[in-house]
């Protein structure tokens, strides 16, 4: 273990978090249908303290996803619209003049929350879309000079549409390197899709899914105290060093123009460590950083114009270079 590591967790402490987290697994199933891996990783990140970009067609239950693990830990969560005449001050908030007492007010946006979901983020222009950049990263809002702290636990769940559709547009590199992981939401399968249409269409009005089954597992301070765990999850040198050059291939393998920095690792290894808490385990394995590769690096790369034209995907190219890279025999 490295000299500067943090104490590793007790058995007892690792025990009551990851059970903690199994509730909090199985509450979110009683809402969302299927989707195991999109629950686990976004569960991941809310245990990294990190945010989250999830990206796939309208109507596969994003919004669903977040109302349902706010009720799990008693959270306040709220939801913006982007459109592309949002402005920051719809966002972060504004100050109002009171014409009685002749002073200023400060009005709080919606980010003064525990879970924000960024409906449609890539509709927006940048402007508005950098306006998440502080809080997302210094957990503040500055509002006419004033600093405000946002709640905790903090964590933006921001969707985006595939950029071919109409009227998006791509997210600014340092605004994507903000998020810990991006999710891919694929279709169910048959037997899930079956399944939700039955839950929405039986016996109901309207086609909205309810969180009325989801209970409250867990509250705010929990929540904090897992990810106080996860950051006490051991990381051996030997997988550290593997995750380094993980990274590290992604700028020169041949496919992609553009590799990810050093976030990028650090990135891997948090979302590593809530893995492993999620599973059970004190401390950090190679399948855990492999388990994690793709949502960890998937938005920090770029694909060369090559690659784009021979039709190879960014998980394609990542998944060829987690096959090369050597692992540590632990």
């Amino acid at each position: 273990m490295s000299p500067h590591a943090t104490s590793p967790l007790d058995f007892a402490r690792l025990e009551q978090a990851s059970a903690l987290a199994t509730q909090l697994r199985s509450e979110l199933a009683k809402a969302v249908v299927g989707q195991r891996s999109v629950v686990d990783q976004v569960l991941v990140a809310l245990f990294a303290g990190g945010h989250v970009l999830l990206e796939g067609v309208p109507g596969l239950g994003k919004t669903l996803l977040v109302r349902a693990l706010a009720r799990t830990f008693q959270g306040a969560h709220a939801r913006i619209q982007f459109t592309p005449d949002l402005m920051p001050s719809d966002v972060m908030g504004h100050a109002l003049y009171d014409p009685k007492s002749e002073r200023f007010h400060i009005r709080q946006g919606p980010v003064f929350t525990n879970l924000l979901l960024a409906d449609e983020i890539n509709r927006a222009p940048a402007k508005t879309q950098s306006a998440l950049l502080e809080v997302m990263q210094e957990r503040q809002v500055t509002i006419e000079g004033r600093s405000f702290q946002a709640p905790t636990p903090f964590m933006v769940l921001a969707t985006q549409n595939p950029l071919e559709q109409e009227g998006t547009y791509p997210l600014p590199e340092a605004q994507l390197d903000r998020f810990l992981l991006k999710i891919d939401i694929e279709c169910p399968a048959e037997d899930e899709e079956t399944e939700l249409v039955r839950r929405v269409t039986e016996g109901k009005v309207g086609d909205a899914l309810d969180v009325e089954a989801v209970s409250a597992v867990a509250d705010a301070e929990a929540i904090l105290n897992l990810q106080q765990a996860a950051a006490r999850i051991r990381v051996d040198d030997q997988v550290l060093a593997y995750a380094v050059r993980i990274v590290r291939a992604t700028r020169t393998w041949m496919g992609l123009a553009l590799g990810a920095g050093p976030r990028g690792g650090i990135a891997l290894v948090r979302a590593a460590r809530a893995s492993a808490l999620l599973a059970g385990r004190s401390f950090v394995t190679p399948d855990d950083l492999k388990t994690m590769a793709l949502p960890a690096l998937r938005h920090r790369v770029q694909r060369s114009p090559e690659s784009e034209l021979e039709g190879h995907s960014t998980d394609l190219l990542l998944r060829g270079l987690l096959e090369r890279v050597e692992a540590p025999r632990t």
